[in-house]
């Protein structure tokens, strides 16, 4: 498997780019949200990949972050979702607008991306849901959680609170507070005011 890629920019025709490393010449593609952020023809640059191996070819593609690429190869494992519609979804919605729509089961949302239908956009909000949860669960990438806020976090997740709404919540409260117990009942003080 290839994971990541380092190398001056080649050539680039959305969604392809080809990327020179090491004398050989790799050929990418990418979604919108990387392209925005590429440096120009000829400058340096570091995208982490993702390999698809099909019977008639094998299909390198790139991306900016951890949180794309992570989403793309969760899209994959959807039923009737390849990597031609994951790419799609990802050049159309930012990955934090993608997980709003499916947590609000905003289905509208999701059909305005080109390439996605309405049976689509209901299978990606059913079974997106548990693996948006479970990464939620685990905390953005780079923002470890503190062991008072974690533990707070599993208790109104227990309660019933979606993994959403529990951040949400916590974020209201403040963290300025050194006990579990005090930060869940400011939580669910937050909670009882909306």
């Amino acid at each position: 498997m290839i994971g990541s890629i380092r190398g001056h920019i080649v050539a680039k025709a959305p969604p392809h780019l080809t990327v020179e490393a090491g004398g050989l010449g790799y050929e990418l593609e990418a979604p919108m949200s990387t392209y925005l952020h590429l440096p120009a023809v000829g400058q340096e640059v570091r995208l982490l990949t993702h390999l698809v191996v099909r019977e008639d070819a094998h299909v390198l593609y790139a991306f900016g972050t951890e949180a794309e690429r992570r989403l793309f190869r969760d899209l994959i494992k959807v039923s009737g979702v390849g990597p031609k519609i994951a790419l799609a979804l990802l050049s159309g919605i930012s990955v934090e607008a993608f997980t709003e729509c499916v947590h609000g089961h905003d289905i509208g949302a999701l059909t305005r991306v080109p390439g996605i239908g309405r049976k689509t956009a209901e299978r990606l909000v059913v079974e997106m849901r548990d693996r948006l949860d479970d990464t939620a669960r685990a905390g953005p990438p780079g923002a470890p959680r503190a062991g008072a806020e974690t533990e707070a976090f599993d208790a109104l997740i227990a309660l019933g609170y979606k993994p959403a709404e529990a951040n949400r919540l916590l974020k209201r409260a403040g963290p300025e507070s050194g006990s579990t117990e005090e930060l869940i009942r400011r939580a669910l003080q937050s909670a009882a005011r909306e």
